[in-house]
């Protein structure tokens, strides 16, 4: 996220410096909880108003909605809310697609959602970890612009655009699709908790908190220190200083 966040910068540095050059520029009015900052680039403060933007923009939409969801499963009431949202979306010929953590796979309200939007026409598949929230409807995206996500950032600036949409579809080719056959918790487990374990492993090497990296796995501190004394007894670590050192040479011996 900290790359992310560079390029972004970097992004809108160079988008401002343009529209200065430029002749004249469009007046963007914005609401009481709203803060223009740029060419493009609009701050949104408060969830209500942050709402309020992107349900314009779906109801805007006509060629496409990307979705990145961090922080494992969704609440399940919000998941059937957003049902009858895709259904009318796909039915209008708009193509979805969403990526969530591997987290998600052992949530049953998660799998049901995605199973019946999958039916729909979505398309849904899921990483170990990825950047921060990010919604693209058609040409506008909307990023988180604090940890709390009580402000968001609307963006309409084209670079910043295609760049936002590049890194989402960078992600989707690395991502898996989400699978339903068989069933059990246990396939999910094979399938994703090497992966899970790995970015813990180097989460730990590069020195993030338990609770930093849980955010950004997509689990509980509980269910993270269930990974990591997993780690520790696949490496005969004593303490998390030894595994620690164990951490770091293994990193070591893979670079050299």
């Amino acid at each position: 996220m900290r790359e992310l966040a560079t390029h972004l910068g970097l992004l809108a540095q160079e988008a401002a410096q343009q529209a200065t050059r430029a002749a004249a520029l469009p007046e963007i009015e914005a609401g009481p909880d709203e803060q223009v900052v740029g060419p493009g680039v609009r701050y949104l403060h408060g969830l209500g108003s942050i709402s309020t933007a992107i349900n314009e923009a779906l109801g805007a939409v006509r060629r496409e909605i990307l979705t990145a969801q961090p922080d494992g499963a969704r609440p399940s009431a919000v998941l059937k809310e957003a049902l009858e949202s895709v259904r009318r979306h796909i039915a209008a010929g708009i193509s979805m697609r969403t990526l969530y953590q591997h987290t998600t796979r052992f949530d049953e309200a998660t799998k049901d959602y995605v199973r019946t939007v999958t039916e729909y026409g979505a398309q849904v598949r899921t990483l170990e970890e990825f950047f921060d929230r990010l919604i693209i409807v058609d040409d506008i995206a909307f990023i988180s612009a604090n940890e709390e996500r009580t402000t968001a950032i609307s963006i309409t600036e084209p670079t910043i655009i295609r760049f936002l949409r590049d890194t989402f579809d960078k992600a989707w080719d690395r991502a898996k699709p989400f699978p339903f056959v068989p069933l059990h918790a246990a396939k999910a487990a094979d399938e994703v908790v090497p992966a899970i374990r790995e970015s813990i492993s180097r989460l730990l090497v590069e020195g993030y908190s338990d609770k930093a990296i849980a955010r950004r796995i997509g689990i509980s501190e509980r269910s993270l220190q269930a990974h990591i004394a997993a780690i520790k007894q696949e490496l005969g670590a004593l303490n998390r200083l030894q595994l620690g050192y164990l951490l770091g040479r293994n990193e070591t011996t893979y670079v050299l």
